[in-house]
């Protein structure tokens, strides 16, 4: 029922809106959304008693009451890489990639609220994913994306009937075609960095590591970055799980030498990160030269006692291959991670610790 809906508050001014009745963004100052809402870390989590889908962590989510939105998506396996490295294997998500996690929560939402149309823009994944959601929910979707995107991703948003857009320029071009649509009346935004639900989504990644691993966590968690979102997703089950007496790990970010704002903001202390040049890499998923999101991303890797790591072209073209001699083929943005703390990176950046990566987006 919508009249339970957590509310949107923004991280930098405050601001409280209704989410049934607000804009995407805030209206004071223009940017993404927060939620207003905290697990209470006294009621009961037993994901073994719940669905085979990320619904099993309904106690930790912001959706109240039934759900009518899955494909049961989730519960993915974590495979060992090496001695003390696990891989999580989200390429066997419903679409192949994380995205699926906020996906799924934004059709759960957009279904209670019941707009015309739902709108979203993406270079790829997230616009699979939220395609094939809405597609399940019987939601009619628009997908606006870059000029460049591959065909491959653009005929499955198709196929699962969404309207896709191609918008000349690159991902930003995308994004204000698509927020200028948002303003519409009757549209509910997809996005998946304005929208805190999506964030709620990507954290059952973490919850599904604390589920694998007999309720513990690793030393490090090593997730890729662009917008974040699967980062301060992250960041928002390991707060909670925290509250549960599970012990912390650092979050250690991961992005490509050639577009890396936020690597080069933590570098020199930075709380926000100024806008980078767009330039070609073969990490295109993680290629974001101005995060919105980027001063909460900083703020959660310090927080955690984590770092930036950045890769090289080279670096991870060596980790796609070694990973697909390990049996695990990946789109190249998926072995940023396992470029950054695999067998070819320098001074070893994991210190020993134990960690778990996400490999995503197989193609």
């Amino acid at each position: 029922m919508t009249h339970a809906l957590p509310g949107y508050v923004c991280p930098e001014d405050g601001t409280c809106a209704d989410v049934r009745t607000t804009p995407w963004c805030c209206p004071v100052c223009g940017g993404p959304w927060d939620l207003d809402f905290t697990p209470d870390p006294a009621s009961p989590l037993e994901p073994a008693c719940g669905p085979n889908s990320l619904w099993r962590y309904a106690p930790a989510l912001p959706l109240p009451g039934a759900f009518a939105v899955s494909l049961a998506e989730g519960h993915t396996p974590l495979v060992p890489l090496a001695e003390r490295v696990h891989a999580k294997l989200d390429f066997m998500m419903p679409t192949l990639s994380f995205k699926d996690r906020g996906a799924v929560m934004l059709a759960e939402l957009a279904r209670r609220l019941a707009p015309q149309r739902v709108v979203a823009d993406s270079s790829g994944n997230a616009g699979t994913a939220v395609a094939a959601y809405c597609a399940r929910a019987g939601l009619t979707c628009e997908v606006f994306v870059p000029e460049g995107t591959s065909e491959r991703k653009t005929d499955r948003m198709r196929a699962h009937g969404a309207a896709v857009r191609v918008v000349p320029g690159g991902r930003e071009a995308a994004a204000g075609a698509a927020r200028e649509a948002a303003d519409g009346p009757g549209v509910f935004y997809a996005s998946h960095v304005f929208n805190p639900y999506f964030l709620h989504g990507t954290k059952t990644y973490v919850y599904e590591v604390w589920e694998e691993l007999g309720g513990r966590l690793p030393q490090a968690l090593v997730l890729p970055v662009g917008n974040g979102t699967l980062l301060l997703g992250a960041a928002l089950a390991v707060e909670e799980l925290a509250r549960r007496g599970v012990r912390p790990p650092a979050l250690i970010a991961v992005q490509a030498e050639a577009v890396a704002p936020l690597a080069e903001a933590f570098a020199a202390g930075a709380e926000d990160a100024a806008p980078v040049e767009q330039r070609p890499t073969l990490a295109e998923g993680i290629a974001i030269p101005a995060p919105p999101r980027a001063r909460q991303i900083l703020a959660a890797v310090r927080k955690s006692g984590g770092t930036f790591l950045t890769v090289s072209e080279d670096r991870l073209r060596k980790a796609r291959q070694d990973l697909a001699a390990r049996g695990l083929f990946v789109e190249p943005t998926a072995a940023a991670c396992w470029a950054a703390v695999g067998p070819a990176a320098p001074d070893d950046p994991l210190q020993g610790r134990t960690a778990v990566l996400p490999l995503c987006g197989a193609q």
